[in-house]
């Protein structure tokens, strides 16, 4: 049971960075007015990285985390 919905949660981060890594290339070759995007991307993506970079060893820390979440 437990197995199961660890499964699942692997299977939807993946498809969930999956979409993410769609939605930046679609707004890089069609730029930030693609009808079919809800909002910035890019954007929140590059806001999130510079607020990371603000926290110092904070953010550090966090992005070691997300990037082990995320390469599991």
């Amino acid at each position: 049971m437990l197995d199961n919905v660890i499964g699942w949660a692997k299977k939807l981060t993946e498809a969930g960075v999956a979409v993410i890594a769609l939605a930046v290339v679609v707004q890089i070759i069609f730029g930030g007015d693609a009808a079919f995007l809800p909002g910035d991307v890019t954007g929140s993506l590059i806001n999130i990285i510079s607020e990371l970079g603000s926290a110092n060893l904070v953010g550090l820390v966090a992005a070691g985390l997300i990037y082990k979440i995320f390469t599991r």
